[in-house]
């Protein structure tokens, strides 16, 4: 076994705390990875919080991974040491079903094995995240990370960044399409960047006016406020996509009204609380609701390379582990510009 340190929670919204605690030896086609850097998740203070339920402790958080080779199985053949690899929002899958055998591993049907919160393939070792010194993963699950990004500002593409493009190129955003994002924060912001690279019109649709500078900063052609009751009347039948990023309960029904016939609006945010559609705000415009989860290994691989070549990465506030808890405050007030990384050499220290 491959001694581990982290920080963790050891209950249902309690602080994270120093944890030690053990890794797998590597398997043949094992990867050990040296953490050098973590995305800190909306995701992961609702699983802290067990605020979508099935919540299991000591959870050591985090899936935005960043780090070194160090050492490999004896049959790995992608991988070797020293190399910049990455690790998100899964860890295995079945491998076997129709979604994992066409690339599609996070609508696996057996269930993906999350990187934290879940248990490995043996049905009873937990798994165990990124707010962590190392990681064991399967190298069929492991990415490349670009060569030419900041190996920090890369870490959130492997969630946040996936989350957005997955729904971009799969709605078809491009020269011609108008796209909003709803919300800029650690989802939005990225979004905006690569939907400006794909070539579509982009408009950000935030409630807070103050970020309408970051907005054009980041590439957004158009900025909305949606606390201006102006804007849902404006901006009636105009977009041919919407992506939703947002994580708080919000009216879907104002939101959909803002889509032309045959748009899309794509839900990536997940809420706490389920929300009400109308029928009205569907079939008046033969509108289409949709959600999507994260993306496969083929196509987060896809993603980080389309972020190479258009010089990608997330806006960023790294942290040293110590200051996670009060990150998780800050958060919950949207206030990080725009996501917040952990640097891993911290961890141990007093």
């Amino acid at each position: 076994m491959i001694p581990a340190k982290g920080y963790a929670a050891k209950g249902p919204g309690s602080r994270l705390e120093p944890y030690s605690f053990q890794r797998r030896d590597p398997g043949d086609h094992d990867v050990v990875i040296d953490i050098k850097y973590c995305g800190i998740c909306h995701t992961d203070i609702h699983q802290v919080s067990d605020g979508w339920g099935g919540s299991t402790y000591p959870m050591v958080p985090g899936h935005e991974i960043a780090g070194t080779v160090s050492r490999v199985g004896p049959k790995v053949t992608r991988f070797r040491e020293g190399d910049k690899v990455g690790v998100g929002c899964f860890v295995d899958s079945c491998r076997t079903c129709d979604p994992c055998k066409k690339g599609l591993e996070q609508y696996c049907r057996g269930g993906m094995v999350t990187t934290y919160n879940g248990t490995e393939k043996d049905g009873k070792t937990p798994t165990q995240g990124g707010y962590s010194d190392r990681i064991v993963v399967d190298e069929n699950y492991v990415l490349s990370m670009p060569a030419n990004l900041p190996l920090d500002r890369s870490a959130p593409l492997l969630c946040a960044g996936v989350t957005l493009y997955s729904p971009l190129v799969h709605w078809k955003a491009g020269p011609g399409k108008k796209v909003g994002i709803i919300g800029l924060g650690g989802l939005g912001h990225v979004g905006v960047k690569i939907a400006h690279a794909l070539g579509a019109e982009v408009t950000v649709l935030s409630h807070s006016p103050a970020k309408r500078d970051d907005a054009k900063r980041l590439g957004a052609d158009k900025f909305y406020a949606t606390a201006d009751p102006a804007t849902f009347d404006s901006l009636k039948g105009y977009f041919d996509l919407l992506i939703n990023t947002v994580s708080s309960e919000t009216d879907l029904n104002q939101f959909l009204d803002l889509l032309a016939l045959d748009g899309t609006m794509v839900l990536v945010g997940i809420p706490e609380t389920q929300a009400t559609v109308g029928a009205f705000s569907l079939v008046a415009g033969r509108r289409n609701l949709a959600g999507s989860l994260i993306g496969g290994i083929k196509e987060t691989q896809e993603m980080l390379d389309f972020c190479s070549k258009n010089d990608i990465s997330c806006d960023i506030e790294l942290i040293p582990i110590q200051g996670v808890n009060e990150a998780y405050q800050r958060i919950l007030k949207s206030d990080v510009r725009y996501r917040f990384v952990i640097d891993s050499k911290t961890i141990g220290q007093a």
